[in-house]
């Protein structure tokens, strides 16, 4: 998405960022809060960039201040974070790299689609998985011939007819639970294993999963993939009912996702080598408690 549209002065940005929300693209909302002097934007501003930080349409302001948006809209994409920029546009230093006048302050909205949540299996823990995993922000897709809408009122989408789950194409930011009830442990595994599903929970006794496990080493699997597996699945909370055995494993699957979050956004901030010999990337100023000042008050 680096190309502007054609007529992007034009373009309606809340509701373009509503169609790109609906067809799960991410992306960033910037908007003018403040500004002052001879910035180009005013208060009230806005445009949306895609995560490599290209404009997609809207305008806050010249190219003074826009690269300097664009790196924090590509900093809150991965982080997951909204950031509040000061764009100092007087300083050669610390501002946008030249001295056009003014300073403006920029808020930077990430607009995410939600992760998704693989639940392959039906029962009571299944029921419970999908409810939680939708009240946390998860779109959750069943897949089980089993299941029914009634059971899992709050699933994105239900399959009953894909007895292979070739139906599903999970991807590197996705998380699965295998809750099959020892029905379909191996092939729902074997399936899952040959994607780059980001997080694998099977929910199994120690002795069932290390059965599961097993099976799929001699099936040719090594360690390295077997260690995708999160098995048996949760959080040590002493569960026993199904819903506790829910709550931990979804519980364990929010501290995996917090976790990859805490760690894309800490290794972006020490990252330097996207900037060319003897550049510097544009510095970000976090916003300060104090207003900005219009020069005479």
């Amino acid at each position: 998405m680096g190309v502007r549209p054609a007529d992007f002065t034009g373009t309606d940005i809340l509701q373009l960022a509503a169609k790109l929300s609906a067809a799960g693209r991410a992306f960033a909302l910037g908007v003018v809060v403040e500004a002052q002097g001879s910035s180009a934007g005013r208060a009230g501003a806005k445009a949306l960039f895609d995560v490599e930080g290209e404009i997609i349409a809207g305008w806050v302001g010249g190219g003074c201040a826009e690269s300097m948006v664009a790196y924090a809209a590509v900093e809150a994409c991965t982080s997951g974070k909204p950031q509040l920029v000061d764009v100092d546009l007087d300083s050669e230093v610390l501002g946008a790299g030249m001295p056009c006048g003014g300073r403006m302050r920029v808020y930077v909205e990430p607009l995410l689609p939600r992760p998704k949540l693989l639940l392959l299996g039906h029962g009571r823990v299944a029921e419970c998985l999908c409810h939680l995993g939708a009240l946390l922000g998860f779109a959750v897709i069943v897949n089980d011939i089993g299941a029914g809408a009634e059971r899992f009122p709050a699933a994105a989408r239900i399959i009953t007819d894909d007895p292979d789950y070739a139906a599903l194409a999970p991807e590197a930011g996705d998380f699965a639970i295998v809750a099959t009830q020892h029905r379909g442990d191996h092939e729902a595994l074997l399936h899952l294993l040959a994607s780059d599903v980001g997080h694998i929970a099977l929910i199994a006794s120690r002795r069932r999963a290390g059965l599961v496990l097993n099976h799929l080493r001699k099936a040719g699997f090594d360690r390295q993939a077997l260690d995708r597996v999160r098995a048996p699945a949760g959080i040590a909370l002493g569960a026993h009912t199904p819903e506790e055995i829910a709550l931990s494993v979804i519980a364990e699957i929010v501290l995996v996702r917090r976790s990859r979050a805490d760690r894309k956004s800490t290794r972006q901030a020490g990252d330097t080598s996207a900037a060319a010999p003897g550049e510097t990337r544009p510095p970000i100023l976090l916003s300060r408690p104090e207003p900005l000042r219009v020069a005479g008050e």
